[in-house]
């Protein structure tokens, strides 16, 4: 299979680090794709950064010279689709990190933060300093009728110390408050793949997806045509794969592994 591969798609939480640690293999699989003039693009659920936050966290982790047009967040997604769908002048409250704030800022959209005022639009990811305050916003919010959007359904989050609640499990607070359910941005959805093949250029069946997660990366992709290799480096085991209905066409326990198989 991977002899056919002429581009890559590349999640990272849990494929090319945990937290701020970088997993073994991550700079030798970039100096795999470069040597072989692969081309790759780099696909999150993780809207907590903007593309060119990536591009420095990258850079500090020994993988210098990607361009944040490389790079797909569910907060991009979600903002091409704020764009495709509301005036400039719509009021956004966001629920997130300050990069997918600073993506809808960047988009012409202007936060909302007056808490009597209603809000056109609540946008939630991540927010790694969520406290009920901001819960209760949301929640107010939704139930005056503003638009529900999330940029992923990740229920974890891989870190160094194990998984944490991820944006799901903030989503699943606001279901249960609101009895609404959120538009979703992020993988599977095909949106996500189908930007990420565009920045690749190369056809789906000829496309690796390297992911870490069965629900996302991996059943995502196999619906929009791609490989797909799972490295148990994150959320998804083994014991998933034999449970899974969609399943990888490969697995590997890490990067490395991956390596040793692709040369």
């Amino acid at each position: 299979m991977l002899k056919t591969i002429a581009g890559v798609v590349l999640d990272m939480d849990g494929v090319l680090w945990k937290g701020d640690e970088a997993l073994p293999g991550m700079t030798a699989l970039f100096d795999h794709l470069n040597a072989r003039n692969i081309p790759f693009a780099l696909a999150t659920n993780n809207s907590m950064k903007s593309p060119a936050e990536y591009v420095g966290k990258l850079a500090q982790l020994g993988v210098p010279k990607i361009d944040a047009a490389q790079i797909i967040t569910s907060g991009v997604a979600a903002v091409e689709y704020l764009k495709a769908t509301y005036p400039k002048d719509t009021s956004v409250h966001v629920l997130g990190g300050d990069g997918l704030k600073g993506l809808v800022v960047a988009a012409g959209f202007p936060l909302h933060y007056l808490e009597r005022t209603p809000a056109k639009v609540v946008l939630v990811g991540l927010d790694m300093h969520v406290t009920y305050d901001k819960l209760c916003r949301a929640t107010l919010l939704i139930r005056a009728g503003a638009d529900f959007i999330g940029t992923n359904d990740d229920a974890t989050f891989p870190t160094p110390e194990g998984l944490v609640p991820g944006a799901g499990s903030l989503l699943a607070l606001l279901r249960t408050a609101t009895g609404r359910e959120p538009l979703l941005m992020g993988k599977p959805n095909a949106a996500m793949f189908a930007a990420a093949l565009k920045i690749v250029g190369t056809p789906p069946e000829q496309t690796l997806m390297i992911g870490d997660r069965l629900d996302t990366d991996i059943a995502g992709a196999a619906k929009a045509g791609l490989k797909t290799a799972l490295v148990l480096t994150g959320v998804s085991s083994r014991a998933d794969v034999e449970r899974a209905e969609i399943k990888p066409d490969a697995v590997y326990a890490d990067l490395p592994a991956l390596l040793t198989a692709w040369t």
